[in-house]
């Protein structure tokens, strides 16, 4: 049997100087390909040299979290987006996606040009991560533009729902061990500006819509639930720069979404007072693990080993130690652009996640 994941990771790693560079300035695809494969065979040696337990290849493919649908589905205009309010930081925001401006049309998969090389060259265990449905209603839908396509979010939505159904299917049946989806979304319905944006600018009640999330992102994890798969979900606040968008506990949200999304692990932010207690732990179901997301990728200080410690048992009275793993707070780079910290940081940060889990499950 193989042991658990205790020292987990949500998945981005800042991109190296000559990667973003040769992304920026449009490469030609072969050479991006050759440089790609260099750094991710560079990032797999140093992940195995920490002794992290789950491996990826830092997204180094992609221009964001999410491009791997943006890439892979023709109806978006990438260079349109909706306005949202970023806050943490003083330097701007990435542009992360487009606008849906026609019916939506699958050409290719999302990640197949990905896991190859990743079954190929990874030291262990390793993830492969997709957004969720529900990203994309949020953020890609504008009004006057794609209701023209779309009569609204949920029709947008639901034709979301069986692309990402199909690549997490086809992701399990090509022997993925570790399928994680990340979704920011659900943090607007913890967030009351963001509930009030729910309400009055997309039109739907809160509460209904939460339901449709946790259906949609259920749907799309129907066709990868055969054992021997481990499926994750990231719920973040929002990661672009070192900006976040979200803030508020997941209180509001706990006992619906914990004992309905058909998971096997939570991967939580809990990096500073944005994010509530661990009161909200208490919902998680026995069958379920958590990830503690206390070490953040959005500033390059190094938290306290002790520290760490102590809030590991905070959270243990709410859900047994044997069910918690410990991760960074999200990825390092949702947008290729990164985080704002060195790559040095990135990979302290790392080591003390493996250093952290090695004392406290020993």
């Amino acid at each position: 049997m193989e042991s658990p994941v205790r020292a987990d990771q949500v998945g981005s790693f800042l991109r190296p100087a000559e990667l973003l560079a040769a992304r920026q300035a449009g490469a030609d695809p072969a050479r991006l390909r050759a440089l790609e494969d260099e750094h991710i065979r560079r990032v797999f040696a140093k992940q195995q040299e920490l002794g992290i337990d789950i491996f990826t290849d830092g997204e180094f493919r992609r221009r964001n979290f999410m491009s791997d649908l943006t890439d892979a589905v023709e109806g978006f205009d990438l260079g349109d987006a909706v306005s949202r309010r970023w806050q943490g930081a003083a330097t701007g925001v990435a542009s992360v996606t487009g606008i849906v401006v026609d019916k939506l049309r699958q050409v290719r998969r999302l990640a197949a040009h990905e896991l190859e090389f990743i079954k190929a060259h990874s030291p262990g265990r390793f993830k492969m991560t997709l957004p969720s449905s529900n990203q994309f209603p949020a953020i890609a839908f504008k009004r006057g533009v794609t209701d023209r396509v779309y009569r609204d979010h949920s029709a947008l939505l639901w034709d979301i729902v069986p692309i990402m159904r199909s690549e997490i299917a086809a992701l399990a049946a090509s022997g993925v061990p570790y399928i994680q989806i990340d979704a920011p979304r659900y943090s607007y319905y913890i967030d009351p500006k963001w509930r009030t944006f729910i309400k009055n600018e997309m039109g739907l009640e809160p509460d209904a819509a939460l339901d449709e999330a946790i259906r949609a992102d259920n749907t799309a994890l129907e066709g990868a639930t055969q054992a021997g798969v481990t499926l994750a979900i990231h719920l973040c606040r929002g990661n672009n720069r070192s900006q976040w968008y979200a803030e508020g506990g997941y209180d509001m949200i706990a006992e619906k979404l914990f004992n309905t999304l058909r998971v096997d692990r939570f991967l939580l932010e809990y990096d500073d007072e944005r994010s509530g207690t661990f009161e909200p732990l208490r919902f998680v179901p026995k069958s379920k693990t958590v990830v503690l997301g206390l070490v953040s990728s959005k500033k390059p200080q190094l938290e306290s080993p002790g520290d760490l410690a102590r809030r590991i048992d905070d959270a243990a009275a709410y859900i047994p130690l044997e069910r918690l793993a410990l991760s960074p707070q999200c990825g390092f780079a949702s947008v290729m652009e990164g985080n704002l910290l060195s790559e040095e940081d990135q990979w302290a940060k790392l080591r003390l996640v493996v250093e952290t889990a090695r004392t406290v499950w020993h």
